[in-house]
């Protein structure tokens, strides 16, 4: 699974991939991931399922190099 969540302080977005994406998500917000620790809380904004963990590391890839908010629009996340 890949997901985006976004910062309620900073408003900057952090994308990654998971199995687990309840224990994840309460990582970032308890402060135990460094790159997320000075924005949260975080709020999960968008989340895709995918059939191989290999297939949602090279989403997560091209999430990453395309930009969150880039990605977010491509989808049609917001109009």
């Amino acid at each position: 699974m890949v997901y985006i969540i976004q910062s309620e302080i900073t408003f900057k977005y952090y994308v990654g991939q998971t199995d687990h994406l309840t224990n994840r998500l309460y990582r970032h917000n308890s402060g135990f991931s460094l790159s997320t620790k000075s924005g949260k809380p975080w709020c999960l904004i968008y989340e895709v399922e995918l059939p191989t963990r290999s297939e949602a590391m090279i989403l997560e890839h091209k999430i990453k190099k395309r930009g969150a908010k880039r990605y977010l629009v491509d989808v049609g996340f917001f109009k």
